[in-house]
């Protein structure tokens, strides 16, 4: 595990979390590693959400006006 969550990527970041998760899950960490996981994961969560939210931000439809100047933003809508 890295240390450094600022350089990973979303992929290995998920990644690392959905390890994380399956450790936790087996019922099989000691207390202290336990705790030391879950700080771990909080942060790698809080990381590839806001990783999420950064890329949502950037896909976003200009709609253009009658002049055919972008009149607005709208949030991009998948699906």
């Amino acid at each position: 595990m890295e240390n450094s969550t600022e350089t990973l990527s979303f992929e290995a970041g998920l990644r690392e979390l959905e390890e994380i998760v399956a450790r936790l899950e087996s019922g099989d960490t000691p207390l202290e590693e336990a705790i030391r996981l879950y700080e771990r994961g909080s942060v790698l969560r809080q990381r590839c959400a806001d990783r999420l939210d950064a890329a949502q931000a950037r896909i976003e439809a200009i709609r253009t006006g009658a002049d055919g100047r972008p009149a607005a933003v709208e949030p991009f809508a998948a699906g």
